[in-house]
C-alpha cells in the first residue's frame, strides 16, 4: 500500500498524491484514462525512484482512484489543471513529465503551461486528440450524452465499459492539439508498442512532426502491446527516464 497525501486543489476538491522528495528533476506519471497511481509502469518508477534516491510524484486525477470528484466532471485541462496544482505545490521545480496513453494528451498541455520547468517529457502510447479518431459518437452515443449526460464504450483494459460524459466530450474538442505546430521546446521521447491495439503508433509520429522541439524520438517497439508494462519494455522505460533526466 503507497503511502498517500489528500491535497486541496484549492476548491475543496481533495486529490490523492504520492510524493517521494529526492534529487534531480521530478518525475510526475500522468495515468492513462480511467487509470490511477496503482497501475504497473507507475508504482515501478515510484520503486525506482525511492531506490535511486530520485524525486517522484503519483497523483489521481479528480474524479479517479481515490481522489474525491466526480468523474463526469473532469476533462483533459481539467485533470491537466489537478497535475499542474499538484506540481506546483509538490515540486515546484524542473520536471520530468512521463504520460500514458491519455496522460501524454494532458502531459503536451501541462508542457505548454509550465514551459522551461519541462526538462522532458516521455510519451507511452500518448494519445493525443483520441476523441477525434478513436472516439467516433453514433446517433444514439450523442443522443444518450444530451439526456444522459455520458455514454459508455466496452473496454479492453477495464472490467466495466469506459465511461464518456458530455463534459469531457465538449472540452477535448477544444483541447486538441495536433492540428497545429505544438510549441514545447523540451526534448521527447515517444515509445510506442507496433501491436498496439487502442492507439496506432502513427499517432506517435504525428506527435513528432508537431513539436516543435529540435530532440524528438520515436520508439517503435515491435510486438509491444498498448500497456507496454512487459519486463524488457519497462526497463526501456526506465533507460529513457534516465537518459532526459541527465540531458
Amino acid at each position: 500500500m503507497i503511502s498517500v497525501h489528500m491535497f486541496d486543489r484549492g476548491d475543496g476538491v481533495r486529490l490523492a498524491v504520492h510524493h517521494q522528495p529526492g534529487a534531480g528533476p521530478t518525475l510526475l506519471f500522468l495515468p492513462g484514462y480511467m487509470s490511477n497511481m496503482t497501475g504497473t509502469k507507475a508504482t515501478m518508477l515510484m520503486d525506482w525512484a525511492i531506490a535511486n534516491g530520485r524525486a517522484c510524484l503519483l497523483m489521481d486525477y479528480s474524479g479517479c482512484g481515490r481522489s474525491a470528484g466526480l468523474f463526469d466532471d473532469g476533462s483533459i485541462r481539467r485533470w491537466a489543471a489537478d497535475a499542474r496544482a499538484v506540481a506546483d505545490h509538490f515540486a515546484p521545480g524542473p520536471l520530468l513529465l512521463i504520460g500514458s496513453s491519455m496522460g501524454g494528451w494532458i502531459m503536451l498541455h501541462l508542457a505548454l503551461a509550465l514551459g522551461s520547468r519541462i526538462v522532458g517529457m516521455l510519451g507511452i502510447a500518448a494519445a493525443p486528440d483520441f476523441t477525434r479518431w478513436g472516439l467516433a459518437l453514433s446517433a444514439a452515443d450523442i443522443e444518450r450524452l444530451a439526456h444522459a449526460g455520458f455514454t459508455e464504450r466496452p473496454s479492453g483494459y477495464a472490467d466495466t465499459p469506459y465511461r464518456y460524459s458530455r463534459t469531457f466530450i465538449s472540452d477535448a474538442e477544444t483541447a486538441c492539439l495536433l492540428g497545429d505546430p505544438i510549441a514545447i521546446q523540451a526534448p521527447a521521447r515517444l515509445l510506442h508498442g507496433m501491436a498496439d491495439d487502442a492507439v496506432p503508433s502513427a499517432i506517435s509520429i504525428r506527435l513528432a512532426e508537431q513539436l516543435m522541439s529540435p530532440d524528438v524520438q520515436v520508439v517503435l517497439i515491435k510486438g509491444g502491446d498498448h500497456r507496454l508494462s512487459a519486463p524488457a519494455e519497462l526497463a526501456l522505460l526506465l533507460h529513457h527516464v534516465q537518459e532526459l533526466s541527465c540531458a
